[in-house]
């Protein structure tokens, strides 16, 4: 059997200013009680699985996140910052609706051309996908078959996933990423990759763990 590296992908848990639609970016926004609830949540789910190591963002949302999970099984977790969200420039921080009232041409040329517009002072998903791929094969190589856990941002996971089935990244947005969700991806040592599970929320987790 080819040996294989699966990785358990979370999103960081609910933070503060979710109830508008804004951009965060790359701004240490901070949890909501109950963003942490999710993440004890997932802690009772990764309790028996036999994760050997931890990754994350260094930005707060996903780093104490990796802490609380990591914790049960004794992991520091690694901060990787080629992990951190899509840095969205001079948007960082603001409301959809106060982005569409201040640059509503800029807000249709992104929407025009997801892949490749560059928000001022921002980066655009290609300069993503250059930082965030390496680290995912790195992982791969490092921890071949055993199983990891990588905390991220639901634009970072997103570029995983879409790499991961082939897709082009201006499906950007046809992948959900809820707070708190859990994605299982198997990545085979011949090149191959599979992804068993997407989006799944802390409270719907999959019990049966058998035939990892």
């Amino acid at each position: 059997m080819t040996s294989k590296t699966r990785i358990y992908l979370i999103r960081h848990g609910q933070v503060v200013g979710h109830d508008q639609p804004r951009y965060n970016g790359q701004t240490d926004v901070g949890l909501t009680e109950y963003g942490l609830q999710q993440y004890h949540r997932l802690r009772e789910y990764f309790s028996s699985i036999p994760i050997s190591a931890c990754y994350t963002s260094n930005l707060t949302r996903c780093a104490m996140g990796a802490e609380i999970i990591a914790g049960i099984k004794g992991i520091t977790p690694e901060q990787r910052p080629e992990l951190r969200e899509l840095n969205i420039g001079v948007w960082e921080g603001m409301t959809w609706q106060e982005i569409t009232e201040r640059w509503p041409d800029e807000w249709q040329a992104r929407l025009k051309d997801l892949v490749n517009y560059r928000v001022p002072q921002g980066e655009n998903l290609l300069d993503v996908q250059a930082r965030v791929m390496p680290v995912i094969s790195e992982i791969v190589e490092k921890h071949a078959g055993e199983e990891v856990l990588v905390v991220g941002h639901g634009g970072v996971n997103r570029i995983i996933l879409l790499n991961v089935i082939g897709a082009s990244l201006a499906g950007m947005f046809n992948i959900e990423q809820n707070y708190g969700c859990l994605n299982i991806i198997d990545f085979f040592q011949d090149g191959r990759a599979t992804v068993k599970l997407m989006n799944s929320r802390e409270e719907t987790c999959p019990q049966d763990r058998n035939g990892r």
